[in-house]
């Protein structure tokens, strides 16, 4: 058993031989054969592990105890074989598979993997042999000339291989060209010697073979690869389409002759032309160039090579730029217009032309402008020299066809005249079928020519734009051509009108357009939509059309998408010519949430979300209820109305009876002041001082039993008299004896019936005494300031039948004089009659003339009785007696009334 310590020893031995190797310490073991192997790939390879006896680290190793490894993996033990107790060995039968390095070890105690020795092998290929062996005589400079051979040198070896070119001269072998840092080509320095034939081949070598090239015949005149001429120089030599180039060469090896190769462009231009190969055959040192374009820069560029079999030229020399001379313009330019109409007699023109810089020849100094009547009135209307391109002028439309010449003029001379016709309408044919597409990323227009020839076309276009100033292009097209590209800056997602017009000898045809895109996209911008007509059900929906910079390409349609709060999206497909459109089934007094979409063949884009709510009643549904409704109502009205207009006798009997107005009354008609307006005599009718003192008493209605008949006999006299004075004076209020106005029955916040509230004001009639026998011409009734209430007799007529009759009647009111009840006649008081009346109504003037309760004779028919009121005491209480007056035999009209006078001052009367 190994000791701890020992354990220890032995992990640093093993670190110490896998960093350092043998060189430290002393190996356990061997391998065979010895590190690097280099083995061809695809071969069988077998190694041995050899342990040595006196490794003095651990203990006795057994060989069957050794176990192979390829880099990190285990080999499997079927490839290995026991040869005795110190050797193993192990077979590879193909290495192909074999990773490097092979170690052979074994494990010691605890377990632990010990690395007894290990090789490194290397696989690879042996080399194949060089192809296509070629050589080159290069001149790097002047005088210094060099041999430069290559090869294909095969399949990757994996080894590291060497090349070596050879070359000999019959029986004569050169110096070997070693390549430095490839090993397909190499550049000998060594002079090259013309017309003598080489062999040159390529040797291969590495650890697992060698091989050669084929040999090659070589002949250095034939590869010769020259520098290029220098110092390259042009002259115009004041031609227009003539140009001279010389040069210098540097190849320099009689007798050997060059010949070259010669290329140009123009500036603006990326393709080259070359002259003819037979045109340069010679040896030279200067060339010209013909066909030319005038005023054009140029550049140039030589090349040269070895004449006869040369197979290399040299490089393109330096470029050199050179200018054509001036010419006249070559066309004239091409002219269009545009027309503003002002009247139908008047257009305002404005002429525009322009030229292509490869028909100018040279700087423009100006233009002639000359425009004028159609032949035979041919006069020109107005000459101006211009150094822009655009004039306008003012037509009269009424003068017939116009026709307008430009000529354009420079250094050298002047341009051919453009003619353009300028008609009144465009009566001609035009074109047919006019279609424009993208094409070589290039905007191309097609169309159908007339049938009649036509001289020229112009192309017009432009890009659409909201604005009304839209920048416009034009071009000029022969009258052969059925197609051209647009020749302008297009750029993509724009939308472009373009217009063709046919230009014949004698007139202008119609103008036919059409509209295209360069390239489309997806619009910028969604439209956005709104409501434009909301109802319970429906709406109508309404939006803008894209501008032309939103839309990016042809819109093909558009979508609207709807839906509730809470429910189910609904998408509807709308034209793209529409710009409003109806939805409906929907729910009433509901939010909605729309967004509209627009499409283009590339794709599309939704625009803002936008929300509404139904209505809740659809147009004219509320009048519809509201209107019958107050129909109903009114009808309601009027019925009631015409109803108590027919009834309105009842009403008014129940509701508002009639009361007679205090102003018609005769004591309205009295005046104190004015005495004898009212009576006959002279002297005063009241002398001051003839009235006792006057008061009122009230007997409850069970004390009308304690009267008499004799004595309730004046008090049915008191009834008629009191019918027959209520015509004469009112119960309302209103008084001329300053009493306290009487209370309405509108006006009464107790609500108390009419007779009770007319109650509440009397009135009387005091006569005096020395006048017994006289009556007033007119009657005076002069108002009492008593508020006490009236007789009950009065307020409810129906109880003035027979005084006493009913038990149910209430207190009535009686009078005593001076503290006495019987003393006021045999006391000689000046009173005559005293009585108190309160307003009647008809009904009661009608039972006053039916009344017969006075006497039994003719005398209760008589207008003019009297009646004066005594009141004596009577044993079984108070009682009241009536004393009845004399009455005279005057007329009907001289019928004095009687009232029960209620407070009266001594001493005349209470002032009006």
């Amino acid at each position: 058993m190994f000791s701890k310590r020992r354990w220890l020893v032995q992990v640093v031995y093993t670190l110490l031989f896998t960093t350092f190797g043998d060189s430290l310490v002393q190996m356990c073991g061997h391998i065979y054969p010895e590190s690097p192997v280099i083995l061809p790939i695809g071969s069988s390879f077998t190694a041995f592990c050899v342990l040595y006896d006196t490794c003095p680290y651990y203990d006795k190793v057994h060989a069957n105890q050794i176990f192979w490894k390829t880099k990190n993996v285990i080999v499997p033990k079927e490839q290995y074989h026991i040869i005795n107790q110190t050797v193993s060995s192990i077979t590879f039968n193909d290495t192909s598979t074999l990773i490097s390095p092979l170690t052979c070890n074994i494990l010691v105690e605890g377990n632990i993997e010990q690395n007894i020795y290990g090789i490194q092998i290397q696989l690879g290929y042996p080399p194949e042999k060089p192809e296509n062996v070629s050589c080159i005589v290069i001149q790097l400079e002047k005088k210094k000339i060099v041999k430069r051979c290559t090869w294909e040198p095969g399949r990757n070896t994996y080894l590291k291989t060497n090349y070596t070119l050879k070359s000999a001269w019959s029986n004569t072998n050169f110096p070997d060209c070693i390549p430095e840092d490839v090993n397909n080509s190499c550049t000998s320095f060594d002079d090259v010697t013309f017309f003598v034939r080489l062999y040159v081949w390529v040797e291969a070598k590495n650890y697992l073979g060698e091989v050669n090239s084929s040999h090659i015949a070589f002949f250095p005149e034939d590869y010769v690869k020259p520098l290029p001429p220098r110092n390259l120089f042009l002259n115009s030599r004041e031609f227009p389409t003539v140009l001279r180039l010389s040069w210098e060469n540097q190849f320099n090896e009689p007798p050997l002759k060059l010949k070259y190769k010669i290329r140009y462009r123009s500036a603006d231009s990326t393709n080259w032309a070359e002259v003819p190969p037979e045109d340069t055959e010679s040896e030279r040192t200067s060339f010209t160039i013909q066909d030319l374009h005038p005023f054009t820069k140029y550049i140039f560029q030589i090349s040269c090579a070895v004449s006869g079999m040369s197979r290399y030229w040299s490089d393109w020399s330096k470029e050199v730029i050179g200018f054509t001379a001036e010419d006249k313009p070559s066309k004239g330019p091409a002219v269009w217009r545009k027309i503003t109409t002002h009247s139908s007699e008047s257009w305002t023109l404005e002429l525009n032309w322009k030229m292509n810089p490869s028909e100018v020849n040279g700087i423009i100094l100006m233009y002639e402008v000359t425009v004028s009547r159609r032949p035979p009135f041919s006069l020109p209307i107005e000459v101006t020299h211009l150094n822009t391109t655009e004039t306008k002028l003012i037509l009269n439309v009424k003068n017939g066809m116009y026709e307008a010449k430009v000529t354009a003029y420079n250094k050298a001379g002047k341009s051919p005249t453009t003619v353009l016709l300028i008609p009144a309408t465009n009566s001609k044919a035009p074109v047919k079928n006019i279609i424009a597409f993208p094409k070589d990323d290039k905007l191309w227009v097609n169309w159908t020519a007339p049938k009649d020839p036509v001289i020229k076309y112009i192309i017009e276009w432009y890009e659409e734009c909201d604005s009304l100033n839209c920048s416009t292009d034009w071009q000029q097209e022969p009258g052969t051509k059925q197609g051209t590209f647009l020749k302008g800056d297009i750029k993509p997602f724009k939308c472009y009108k373009i217009t063709v017009y046919p230009l014949y000898a004698n007139g202008q045809g119609e103008e036919r357009s059409t509209q295209t895109y360069l390239q489309q996209d997806v619009p910028a911008n969604g439209p956005t939509v709104r409501t434009k007509k909301v109802g319970k059900s429906e709406v109508l929906l309404e939006w803008k059309p894209l501008s032309f910079e939103e839309q990016n390409g042809f819109i093909k349609f558009y979508t609207i998408s709807y839906k509730t709060v809470t429910g189910n999206e609904t998408v509807v497909r709308v034209n793209s010519s529409e710009s409003e459109y109806p939805l409906s089934a929907l729910s009433k007094d509901t939010l909605y949430i729309v967004q509209m979409a627009a499409y283009t063949e590339k794709g599309g884009k939704s625009g803002p979300a936008f929300t509404f709510t139904t209505k809740k009643f659809a147009n004219g549904e509320i009048e519809a209820i509201v209107v019958p409704v107050c129909l109903a109502v009114l009808l309601s009205i009027l019925l009631g109305v015409l109803f108590c207009f027919s009834k309105r006798d009842f009403i008014k009997k129940h509701i508002w009876p009639n009361v007679p107005d205090p102003s018609k009354s005769v004591i309205a008609q009295w005046s104190p002041q004015t005495p004898s307006k009212h009576f006959n005599s002279k002297e005063h009718i009241y002398p001051e001082g003839s009235f006792t003192d006057v008061s009122v008493v009230e007997i409850d209605a069970d004390d009308k039993k304690s009267f008499s008949e004799t004595d309730l006999k004046p008090f049915d006299m008191l009834k008629k008299e009191k019918n027959a004075s209520e015509g004469h004076s009112s119960g309302i209020g209103g008084s001329s004896c300053m009493s306290s106005p009487r209370q309405s029955v509108s006006d009464s916040d107790e609500g108390e019936p009419a007779q009770n509230t007319s109650s509440t004001v009397q009135y009387s009639t005091v006569v005096p005494n020395g006048y017994r026998d006289q009556i007033p011409a007119v009657q005076v009734f002069p108002r009492s300031e008593s508020t006490q209430p009236l007789l009950d007799s009065e307020e409810r007529p129906e109880d003035q039948q027979v005084l006493g009759s009913d038990s149910s009647t209430p207190r009535r009111h009686y009078f005593k004089q001076n503290g006495n009840w019987n003393d006021v006649a045999a006391e000689g008081s000046n009173l005559e009659k005293l009585t108190q009346i309160s307003p009647i109504n008809e009904e009661d003037a009608a039972g006053l003339q039916a009344s017969q309760t006075w006497h039994s004779g003719p005398e209760t028919d008589e207008q003019g009785a009297a009646l004066a009121g005594v009141f004596r005491p009577s044993p079984e209480g108070p009682t009241v007696q009536l004393e009845a007056m004399g009455a005279n035999t005057g007329t009907d009209d001289e019928v004095s009334k009687s009232y029960l006078p209620q407070t009266v001052r001594q001493g005349g009367y209470m002032p009006q």
